[in-house]
């Protein structure tokens, strides 16, 4: 598991409890920010990129779960873990319907927030596991091989990216720009639309030959999703 250049901000207004978290963080690989309350995170945001957002909920000016309900109005979808002592579950359940991902209570384990750290971040695609499996295709992403019902399929390296495209974004219309972009890059300069019917149709003749698992659909006047 790569750590490296993951950030995260936590933002927890009692100082013993944020030294606590950024040293578990830091030990961990993480790059940390801490805040003590909420007046400069949005600023923060506007500059960097953090991975995500620990966040208490008592904490003077803003309440957590509203400052995360107005982050999310604004459009940051960064995942953000509420770490608080607010454990009714109507507190949980508001935590969630504010735009919280996960939700853990104090007094708190360590370990245990390590590893829900780890879980959002590899839900979110910030932390990349060496295999992503999606329905019956599983893809090693270290061999760049792929299975599909447990059988090897030869695909070539354009294929693979394709396929891959695809797999981080499944169930959503890609259009042919941004597939030139992320799959053929620097190659694309005598690129035409014709380009992706063509590498379309041979990927999915690849993995579903007798073309009974329709892994793709058409969307007019944009492109492909995976379904």
């Amino acid at each position: 598991m790569q750590t490296k250049d993951i950030e995260i901000i936590v933002i927890e207004d009692e100082p013993d409890i944020l030294e606590l978290l950024e040293y578990h963080l830091e030990k961990k690989g993480y790059s940390v920010t801490g805040f003590l309350s909420t007046e400069n995170v949005e600023q923060f945001l506007e500059e960097e990129n953090p991975a995500l957002m620990i966040v208490d909920r008592n904490l003077p000016g803003v309440e957590g779960s509203h400052f995360v309900s107005q982050m999310r109005e604004v459009g940051y979808d960064i995942p953000v873990m509420f770490l608080t002592a607010r454990d009714k579950e109507s507190d949980l359940e508001e935590g969630f319907l504010s735009g919280g991902d996960d939700y853990m209570t104090k007094p708190f384990s360590s370990k245990e927030m390590l590893l829900r750290v780890e879980a959002l971040l590899r839900r979110s695609g910030a932390i990349s596991s060496d295999k992503v499996k999606y329905r019956d295709l599983v893809l090693d992403l270290k061999k760049r091989e792929i299975q599909v019902d447990n059988q090897n399929v030869e695909l070539t390296n354009l294929e693979f990216k394709l396929l891959y495209t695809f797999i981080k974004t499944p169930h959503q219309p890609l259009d042919r720009d941004f597939l030139r972009d992320e799959v053929w890059g620097d190659d694309s300069l005598n690129f035409h639309d014709k380009t992706i019917n063509v590498a379309m149709n041979r990927l999915k003749k690849k993995i579903d030959p007798q073309r009974e698992k329709e892994y793709f659909a058409p969307v007019w006047g944009v492109g492909y999703k995976l379904i």
